[in-house]
């Protein structure tokens, strides 16, 4: 008995000995830890995005969500701290957050970020980075459908052509399974600087075990991800002329509970990883954004990342330098202790995956 007692304090654990017995916690002695650690929320981080500043891309901001009946968007420096003067709030349980650049409003390009607003219904849209709202109080979303928790808006994902039309891409809590979970919307100047969207399309399997909530799109390459929570990473095009069939799911295998956060990282024209959370085992799995000479579409996993945030939903990454910090690229990660992860890029990918 005291044999095995003392093996079992042997293997990598955190330790501490009560009444001459071994009290053991198991520790992730590979787990990648944080640059930063942003300043707390009021209530429950959930969903961040990166706006680079392109004129100085040290003052860089961080968007993330507080979700919450009394949410908020916060705003961060590349230090984590919070810039209160940015800070957007009263939304009504604002659930994800995206980013996008020069939607011409007011016969200008502006950088807008788009949160959705759970309780209401409502797109939440604000010009970058001043953070003013350019939606006329909200955008209603999902008009006409009458299921349960069919119009409780969760993900968002905004894409970009390369001729500058810009899409939102919106999921919700609930939805059909036989495709439409996620609506497609055109966003455009309604006359008076502010923001309109009209609806496009109707696309997306649903597996009806959870739900789905984040939304990923690549600009470059045309597809959009979204995690069906519990199943796998689905894809489609994100171009609505190109249709509705899905053309790959992934992932479907090795995630302890939930698929989350969609993350991609850009390494070349075509080339990259796609980073998804694997929630409930502290864990971002990452996947070749590329696919095989035999299958464009498959997408093989790459390597398996512990990170010290815990259970997160929502991350996002860039691949810029920033600053002497993050001179390769930014990983941004929601974390339940009401903060969110900033992680360097070089620190992620280790020996197995490549630096742009």
């Amino acid at each position: 008995m005291k044999k095995e007692l003392f093996r079992m304090c042997m293997l990598p654990l955190v330790l501490s000995l009560t009444a001459g017995a071994c009290h053991a916690q198991q520790v992730n002695l590979d787990e990648v830890k944080p640059a930063i650690v942003t300043e707390p929320v009021k209530y429950d981080t959930d969903d961040p995005a990166i706006w680079i500043n392109k004129a100085d891309p040290a003052k860089s901001l961080i968007i993330g969500t507080d979700k919450d009946a009394d949410g908020a968007l916060y705003v961060f420096d590349l230090q984590g701290k919070i810039v209160a003067d940015k800070v957007v709030r009263g939304l009504k349980r604002p659930n994800n957050v995206d980013l996008a650049y020069g939607l011409m409003l007011n016969g200008k390009p502006t950088d807008i970020a788009i949160a959705t607003e759970r309780i209401t219904h409502k797109l939440r849209i604000f010009s970058v980075p001043d953070m003013k709202p350019v939606d006329n109080g909200g955008i209603e979303m999902f008009v006409g459908e009458n299921g349960y928790e069919y119009r409780d808006l969760m993900g968002i994902s905004i894409y970009t052509t390369k001729d500058g039309r810009m899409y939102a891409m919106v999921g919700r809590k609930n939805g059909p399974k036989t495709g439409g979970y996620i609506w497609q919307y055109l966003l455009q100047d309604d006359g008076t600087g502010n923001v309109k969207a009209s609806l496009v399309r109707k696309f997306g399997e649903y597996s009806g075990k959870k739900e789905i909530e984040s939304i990923a799109v690549d600009n470059e390459l045309g597809y959009v991800y979204y995690s069906d929570e519990q199943v796998g990473v689905r894809q489609y095009y994100a171009d609505p002329e190109k249709g509705d069939k899905e053309l790959s799911i992934f992932g479907t295998n090795g995630f302890k509970v939930d698929h989350e956060g969609i993350s991609i990282y850009k390494t070349g024209d075509t080339t990259g990883y796609i980073l998804v959370s694997d929630q409930g085992a502290n864990r971002f799995q990452v996947f070749s954004r590329e696919g095989t000479k035999a299958n464009p579409f498959e997408h093989k996993l790459v390597k398996i990342v512990p990170v010290a945030a815990r259970e997160s939903d929502g991350s996002d990454v860039v691949n810029v330098s920033l600053n002497e910090t993050f001179k390769h690229g930014l990983f941004v990660v929601m974390s339940t202790d009401k903060t969110f992860h900033y992680y360097r890029w070089e620190d992620i990918a280790g020996k197995q995956l490549k630096i742009k």
